[in-house]
């Protein structure tokens, strides 16, 4: 497998699926944002985003189905959860409630305080999405409230999945604003030998590729 990735963007959950799975694969780190420093990369993906996994014929754009693929071809582990499992549909929820509802709206956050022209920016907007964010971020503080991952029973995909909207947020200097279960979670989340594994082989191979090892400005605090 074939993984083109921005540090600490989107695409860092697939190399945390990647390396909680033990998946050999190849890393390919591009400056951020890829579709105007590293035009080259829309010969591959036209859309100029990260994530892109190349798996043979195959082509992924979107990190949270991804990290369902991914999960999908090694049912045997415990990262997936099967149809025949009662969490399944709870399971599916998280996965796509972790880029269209906790993702989304942190994406504006970042677009009104640090990507768009001075002039342009909107700090009323900015703090009505980080509202919203934290508004529907209730859901993982409900559901970890007795439990110590999201369903199942176990560490799963929707973990890491849910677990890099975290990880944005943290950046964004939200986390303080989270409730006690979540917080503890993250601290859970962010000491698992295969997150730590996949910052550092992260930095590794930015150094190694030329490109700056640290997260974007758009993804600092």
């Amino acid at each position: 497998m074939d993984l083109y990735h921005c540090v600490s963007a989107r695409s860092f959950r697939v190399l945390w699926m990647l390396e909680e799975l033990g998946r050999p694969y190849r890393l390919h780190m591009l400056p951020f944002p890829p579709r105007a420093r590293a035009r080259e990369f829309l010969a591959l993906n036209p859309l100029g985003t990260v994530p892109l996994l190349l798996d043979g014929d195959h082509r992924l754009t979107e990190s949270a189905a991804i990290c369902h693929y991914l999960a999908a071809l090694a049912p045997a582990t415990s990262l997936a959860v099967s149809q025949d499992e009662a969490a399944y549909a709870s399971y599916l929820n998280w996965l796509h409630m972790s880029d269209a509802t906790l993702t989304f709206p942190q994406t504006l956050v970042l677009r009104y305080t640090h990507f768009e022209p001075q002039e342009r920016r909107q700090p009323q907007v900015a703090d009505d999405y980080a509202r919203w964010f934290l508004g529907r971020l209730k859901s993982v503080e409900t559901a970890l409230a007795e439990r110590e991952f999201l369903c199942a029973g176990r560490f799963t995909a929707a973990d890491v999945a849910v677990g890099y909207a975290l990880m944005l947020a943290d950046f964004l200097g939200l986390a303080p604003q989270w409730g006690p279960a979540t917080q503890a979670y993250w601290q859970r989340l962010r000491t698992r030998a295969a997150f730590v594994r996949s910052v550092e082989i992260e930095r590794q191979a930015a150094l190694e590729q030329g490109v700056d090892p640290t997260p974007s400005p758009l993804l600092r605090p």
